[in-house]
């Protein structure tokens, strides 16, 4: 009875093993090549397969997906002689999982080797200053020679990145003291900018000042005057009434003797203001000269009337 369960078990073990070597199944973005005989037989896509055991055998297996490669960090010279460190990000992908495994025997680290030579090329040709500001340029040029180099190995390079660009230390302490005389200068030129700007806005409104002075000046002096030629125009105008009425007056009857009492009596006036005025007072040596004085203004007013 023993002898007949172990052949029963070795064959229940053939059976499963034998299974196993027949179905497989392929995940999802994934391709399996099949070798029958040692020799290339088939690419197996996503899902369930029958091979014959014994014979076929799974080779490879190839990831479909997009992959990303850490390119190690390698210093390069740049134009004007600097040594750098630069270190970056290779993303890839097969398209063609049959020349991935048979046109070459580790495409990884020939891409990867690949995209280091070509960095120190692209970084070759640039001085230092300009690798920071060309990053884009040596990036597009990084992937489109590893992409050309990699179309017989079944792979698609998609993009490379450069993380970081590291300069020697005496390099970086030389463009701090660079960037800080460059924020220095930028400060000092926007202080002056300032003031020259303050400078004109004060000159600007002291200008708007004195132009508003003098106007508000010259208007002050215009209504000055024209007050002052209203005034006139204004006296004049009631003295030439005044002088109408008087000579109004002197036409009426009994005119000529009213004005010679007022004469009269404004002369006897203005005489007794200068005895009260002055210690010294000086008498006409003729006192008739009063009665001349008012025959000589009659005579005015006479003829005034004839007029």
């Amino acid at each position: 009875m023993t002898f007949p369960l172990i052949v029963a078990g070795v064959i229940v073990v053939a059976v499963i093993v034998t299974v196993f070597k027949t179905a497989c199944i392929v995940p999802q973005k994934q391709a399996w090549i099949v070798e029958r005989l040692g020799k290339y037989h088939a690419t197996l896509s996503a899902g369930l397969h029958i091979m014959l055991p014994f014979i076929d055998r799974i080779a490879y297996k190839r990831d479909l997906k997009e992959c990303a490669i850490d390119v190690p960090p390698q210093q390069c010279v740049t134009r004007d002689n600097i040594i750098v460190e630069v270190d970056g990000l290779l993303y890839l992908q097969i398209v063609d999982p049959i020349k991935a495994s048979y046109g070459i025997s580790d495409y990884l680290f020939a891409c990867s080797q690949l995209a280091q030579t070509t960095l120190r090329s692209e970084v070759g040709k640039l001085e230092l200053d300009r690798t920071f500001e060309e990053r884009a340029a040596i990036n597009a040029a990084i992937c489109a020679e590893v992409d050309k180099a990699s179309d017989p190995w079944g792979v698609k390079v998609t993009r490379y990145e450069i993380k970081t660009i590291k300069p020697p230390l005496s390099v970086l302490d030389a463009m701090e003291k660079q960037m800080r005389a460059e924020r220095e200068k930028r400060a000092q030129i926007a202080e002056s900018e300032g003031e020259r700007q303050a400078r004109i806005n004060r000159a600007e409104g002291e200008k708007c000042e004195a132009i508003a002075h003098s106007e508000g000046e010259k208007q002050k002096r215009i209504n000055e005057a024209q007050g002052k030629a209203e005034e006139i125009r204004l006296v004049a105008e009631a003295a030439a009434k005044g002088i109408e009425t008087i000579a109004a007056a002197i036409r009426c009857e009994g005119g000529s003797d009213a004005v010679n009492l007022q004469l009269a009596e404004k002369y006897i006036a203005e005489f007794g203001k200068l005895a009260k005025e002055n210690n010294t007072m000086i008498i006409p040596g003729d006192l008739s000269n009063v009665a001349g004085f008012i025959q000589t203004a009659a005579k005015v007013i006479d003829r005034a009337k004839k007029d």
